[in-house]
């Protein structure tokens, strides 16, 4: 079959992605696996060694990747940002920028991989199982051709993320499949920027009404009746609502589940929703929405300017957000109109005092949601591979975190520090500032001196908020389960969610009554879930054995 006839049979598979929320443990660099490069297709070898810069060359480079929004409102495309025009003269490499439609790269993705033009590198979510982009996981992206292995390719041309692996055994065991491919080049977080999410209460209020933060789901239960009664909160707690209400399983996980799967005390994965106590937390959210405590219009915030507008006119006083684009920005945005405005973290929530939350946000070292790899199209793959590696350098790591020294950074005792031009702007806060001369997400190694905070509230939130015990019970997204169990993932995962989504909503409006409940576990066991928790065991056990 013919490389697009084949892309074009899957493009209809490629029209869901699921994220389920996944662990980790250790390996390292394996230059015995599978060696196909496409290397015979390369052309114009740079003439300069690995790990030199700038290379020498007269080949230009495309590719496809999602721009910062933040980015977006001051140029069109990343090689007009300060931060393009400086990667380019660093590594001497020319690269055209193709960006998706904001909230459109999903089904961008799809056409992409379904035409006969793929540029040399797409960043995009190249993880495993049901968490790819890819129907079939990378594993089966290689064996389409439509993505590259490579071993070969970072064996000789990327000997900074080489030494990066050889150094670091459990990221080594992240970046691979089962067999031992390395699929992507990967975004590394710090080890202090695993945690940037949580619960979050205005502390101003709290005063006021002179109580204390709440650790307790009861303790919640009275803040909350208290914002209503006593501030006028119209939807005292509201949050994100993307595809599922984006709590980060807070209050969920007071009830030792979750509303993903999970990894249970004894290593075994479990779905949260099907669960026996999962009715128990559908019970108190119920209940909290029943009594205008939990926002009624919950399910429409799906929008970051929704969840604004409440927050800012004082129709919210509690939300599960981010550490900067939530709480830093919500901060700035408040003390404005008013001085006394202030954020604190409080700690996901649990039902006795004193215990450890079961579960909470918490990321791994490497995420494939930012993660890029060489198309199979690629006459330029050597070239790409070198380009790509600059970002693992010590010089390039400075440019992907800080951006350019003088200009968004300069060093202080040899700390690097954001500049008043970056960080004392009239018109534009520090994250949008930012976005010209760094890149926030994608392949490169993150830096633990990089911070966004400008408020003490946020330095304290991410000690409050790794109070938890989702080290233990967060699943990873970059198991790779075979391309055959990848595929049936895609399948029962699309219809178990979508359902599993409709019948959450409706549990807690009250639509559908929780006696009912068990009556749902049936018909998602009907649908396969089993199947899928027995494929995500696997993948887990193999992935532990690596």
């Amino acid at each position: 079959m013919r490389k697009h006839s084949k892309r074009k049979s899957i493009s209809l598979a490629l029209s869901v992605v699921v994220a389920s929320s996944m662990f980790v443990a250790c390996s390292k660099v394996n230059t015995g696996a599978p060696s196909e490069t496409g290397a015979a297709k390369t052309t114009a070898t740079p003439s300069s060694a690995a790990g030199q810069y700038p290379i020498t060359t007269q080949e230009t480079l495309t590719s496809w990747e999602q721009i910062d929004t933040n980015l977006a409102s001051f140029v069109p495309n990343l090689a007009e940002a300060p931060f393009g025009k400086r990667l380019e003269s660093e590594t001497g490499v020319k690269v055209k920028y193709t960006h998706p439609a904001d909230g459109q790269s999903k089904d961008q993705f799809n056409l992409l991989i379904a035409s006969n033009n793929l540029p040399d590198v797409i960043e995009y979510n190249w993880g495993g199982g049901g968490a790819a982009a890819y129907p079939g996981g990378p594993e089966k992206a290689i064996t389409d051709k439509v993505i590259l292995p490579l071993n070969d390719l970072i064996d000789k041309n990327a000997p900074n993320l080489k030494k990066l692996l050889q150094q670091d055994k459990e990221l080594d065991k992240m970046i691979k499949t089962d067999n031992g491919t390395y699929y992507a080049f990967p975004m590394i977080r710090p080890d202090n920027g695993l945690v940037f999410r949580g619960p979050m209460i205005r502390k101003d209020w709290l005063d006021e009404l002179n109580l204390q933060v709440p650790t307790t789901i009861d303790e919640w239960y009275t803040v909350l009746k208290a914002f209503k009664e006593k501030k006028g909160a119209t939807a005292p707690f509201s949050a994100l609502y993307s595809n599922e209400l984006n709590i980060q399983d807070a209050f969920i996980g007071a009830f030792k589940t979750a509303n993903r799967f999970y990894i249970d005390d004894q290593g075994k994965v479990k779905y949260g929703p099907t669960d026996p106590q999962f009715k128990d937390a559908l019970a108190l959210l119920h209940k909290w929405y029943a009594e205008g405590l939990l926002d009624k219009d919950f399910a429409l915030n799906t929008d970051s300017k929704s969840l604004d507008t409440k927050l800012m006119s004082d129709a919210s006083g509690a939300t599960v957000g981010l550490l900067s684009g939530g709480m830093g920005r919500w901060m700035d945005t408040g003390k404005k109109k008013n001085p006394k405005f202030q954020l604190v973290a409080a700690p996901y929530p649990t039902l006795n005092k004193g215990e450890c939350a079961f579960i909470g946000q918490r990321d791994f070292k490497y995420n494939p949601v930012a993660s890029k790899a060489v198309s199979g199209d690629s006459k330029h793959a050597e070239l790409a591979v070198k380009w790509m590696d600059y970002a693992y350098s010590p010089k390039g790591s400075m440019l992907f975190n800080f951006g350019i020294e003088g200009e968004s950074y300069a060093l202080d005792n040899g700390v690097p520090k954001f500049s008043e031009k970056i960080t004392k702007d009239p018109k534009y806060n520090l994250q949008q500032m930012v976005s010209q001369y760094t890149k926030p997400n994608g392949p490169f190694l993150g830096d633990s001196r990089k911070s966004f905070n400008t408020f003490k509230e946020q330095d304290e939130a991410i000690k409050i908020w790794e109070q938890t015990d989702a080290v233990k019970h967060v699943m990873p997204l970059f198991l790779t389960p075979t391309a055959e169990e990848s595929k049936e993932l895609a399948k029962l995962n699309t219809a178990i969610t979508s359902y599993k989504e409709e019948m959450f909503v409706k549990f807690v409006m009250g639509k559908e009554p929780i006696d009912k409940f068990d009556d749902y576990v049936k018909r998602i066991k009907e649908m396969g879930i089993d199947k899928v928790t027995q494929i995500y065991q696997g993948a887990l056990d193999r992935y532990n054995k690596r």
